[in-house]
């Protein structure tokens, strides 16, 4: 039976390989940086943006006490990526130290937040939630990426990441 915590391990394993594949790039690879993050951004803000509206809520209205805590943490760390982290990608040149830098945090970011979740919260989930609802919530994300719902709430995120990226830097390429 499919299940959403293998789905968002799998997502999880090929963003970890994709930060591992732009972290050994060099700055002269500007084309090779730019395809690998429009590939992670492609995987990673659809897949944070279904957790934050759909999953990660279902989680915190059955957690207890201390599960809220993981919940609380899962979300801002999705906050430091998407506001601080992201934007500081895209203000940087593509060929620069600050890319690299800020995609290395990215990555470790990522790294991190995927390992507490898939110990700590996958957890918890398990416990919280039958077979039957997370096969549901398994078909239900798969339904959703397909959605315009999900193109507009991707398109949205891209948008402000740009801003924030102009505002740091006006003469960035995002």
């Amino acid at each position: 039976m499919p299940n959403i915590l293998d789905t968002l391990k799998s997502e999880h394993d090929q963003l970890r390989e994709l930060f591992a594949q732009i972290n050994k790039t060099a700055d002269s690879e500007a084309d090779t940086r730019h395809e690998l993050l429009k590939k992670i951004e492609a995987l990673l803000i659809p897949h944070a943006k279904w957790e934050e509206t759909v999953f990660y809520p279902a989680f915190e209205d059955r957690a207890d006490h201390e599960q809220k805590l993981i919940y609380a943490e899962a979300i801002q760390e999705h906050r430091a990526v998407e506001l601080a982290v992201l934007p500081d990608i895209h203000a940087a040149d593509v060929d620069s130290r600050q890319f690299a830098g800020s995609v290395q945090v990215c990555g470790e970011l990522i790294k991190h937040h995927a390992h507490e979740e898939e110990t700590k919260m996958f957890d918890a989930v398990r416990q919280l939630f039958s077979a039957e609802e997370l096969a549901d919530f398994d078909r239900k994300y798969a339904s959703w990426k397909d959605s315009s719902g999900a193109d507009a709430i991707t398109s949205y995120a891209k948008v402000k990441t740009a801003a924030m990226a102009f505002m740091r830097n006006p003469d960035s390429p995002a």
